[in-house]
């Protein structure tokens, strides 16, 4: 009777998981599913999740059309920059407070957590004219150093953790062999800390791919515009046109998961360390 019972319950958590899944895919399948049909089939009825006559037609002309090519270039710079700046000050801004000794250092960082419970729309009147002050509208550095800025105190909260739980002794044999702070942090600790650095990287480069108010805030120039605006744009001029629109947005998800795809084994182990030793 125990074991029927268990049984039961085994199968009926598994069916309400693959439901839940489901319900998550469902609209994902959808999407995918109306990028390869021709328009005339999107809104067919009943829906088709496998196209009759797949086509990539959608994907060439999403990708040639509306300077399209431009806003992905901008986008995969911005982010790709932005994810290394915040990597790399986030993890000497972390080991500092993981590994030295000053003065004020825990309030410091109590100060660093209280910048993290604040919303970022609170502070977006400051920061457009702080912007503006530096002359920073209208450029993808605007919208760079605004990013890694507020990407550093979270990466540096995960990681100060990671660094705590690395041993002392490996860094003590390479001082004594005559190693500065720097050759240090350079040659041991960042090798070491690769799943945490990748976990950063995830979050950071996933954020910032994704943000749409603050560049919508700072980007004037229809040059300088990043995916999410110009897919918002996109749809606004191909409205209409759902598996066009479908197909841009495919378009930009595919660099958001070879990334995750490509790191995905050190995700987990770097928060889970992260969490537990900060």
């Amino acid at each position: 009777m125990r074991l029927t019972r268990k049984t039961v319950r085994n199968m009926a958590l598994y069916l309400l998981a693959a439901a839940g899944a489901f319900v998550m895919i469902y609209p994902f399948l959808i999407m995918v599913s109306n990028a390869f049909k021709p328009n005339v089939f999107v809104i067919e009825y009943p829906p088709k999740l496998i196209p009759d006559h797949p086509s990539f037609e959608n994907f060439i002309r999403a990708w040639i059309s509306n300077k399209f090519q431009l806003y992905f270039i901008n986008s995969a710079l911005t982010a790709t920059g932005s994810t290394l700046g915040t990597v790399l000050f986030a993890s000497m801004s972390a080991y500092a407070f993981a590994r030295f000794q000053f003065r004020g250092k825990e309030v410091l960082f109590g100060l660093l957590l209280v910048v993290l419970m604040i919303p970022d729309m609170i502070t977006i009147i400051p920061r457009f004219y702080l912007a503006r002050t530096l002359d920073l509208r209208n450029s993808l550095w605007g919208l760079i150093l605004f990013y890694i800025a507020g990407g550093v105190p979270g990466g540096t909260f995960l990681l100060r953790g990671f660094f705590e739980s690395l041993p002392r002794e490996l860094e003590e044999a390479m001082t004594l062999d005559g190693a500065s702070p720097f050759d240090i942090f350079f040659r041991l600790a960042l090798p070491l800390s690769a799943p945490a650095l990748a976990t950063i990287g995830i979050f950071s480069f996933l954020g910032n791919w994704d943000e749409y108010v603050w560049a919508l805030t700072i980007i004037d120039d229809p040059l300088k515009r990043t995916l999410p605006i110009a897919i918002y744009s996109f749809q606004g001029q191909h409205g209409t046109e759902w598996g066009l629109v479908f197909a841009a947005m495919i378009i930009a998800l595919i660099p958001v998961m070879i990334i995750f795809i490509s790191l995905q084994r050190y995700f987990t182990g770097g928060l889970t360390t992260g969490a537990i030793k900060g």
